[in-house]
């Protein structure tokens, strides 16, 4: 079981709301389950359609999307989507096709980028930073 040692707060012990996009139903379902294990809000779905539809309805605290999705959908289509309504929404990038390009261009757009396989406390600790820094 993950430790909560690693969810900061963001107001009044509310508890932080991630929205994780993957197209492989076993990660998506694997990074959920440690999100909520560890405190957080989570809404999982597998699509960028599906993405949309939620950001249509509310916003989120954070974003964890992987790069590719389903057909030619990438996560950028998801997160340009996000910050077209929500402009401040951290995100973080996932991928197992990390490049120096790629590293540029989530740099330039202020995304986290972390390469797959992901590491748990990798993945916990960017959120960390990323809560604290927009709580700053």
């Amino acid at each position: 079981m993950v430790t909560t040692d690693w969810v900061y707060p963001f107001a009044d012990g509310m508890k932080p709301t991630i929205l994780v996009v993957d197209d492989e139903p076993s990660v998506l379902l694997t990074y959920s389950m440690i999100l909520r294990q560890s405190g957080y809000d989570v809404t999982g779905v597998s699509t960028a359609r599906e993405a949309k539809a939620v950001l249509e309805e509310r916003c989120f605290d954070l974003l964890v999307c992987d790069l590719v999705l389903e057909g030619s959908r990438s996560g950028f289509e998801v997160l340009e989507f996000a910050r077209a309504r929500y402009a401040a929404v951290p995100a973080i990038l996932l991928t197992g096709y990390a490049t120096r390009d790629l590293a540029e261009e989530v740099g330039r757009k202020r995304i986290t980028l972390l390469s797959k396989p992901i590491e748990v406390k990798d993945l916990l600790d960017s959120i960390a930073k990323l809560a604290r820094a927009r709580t700053a």
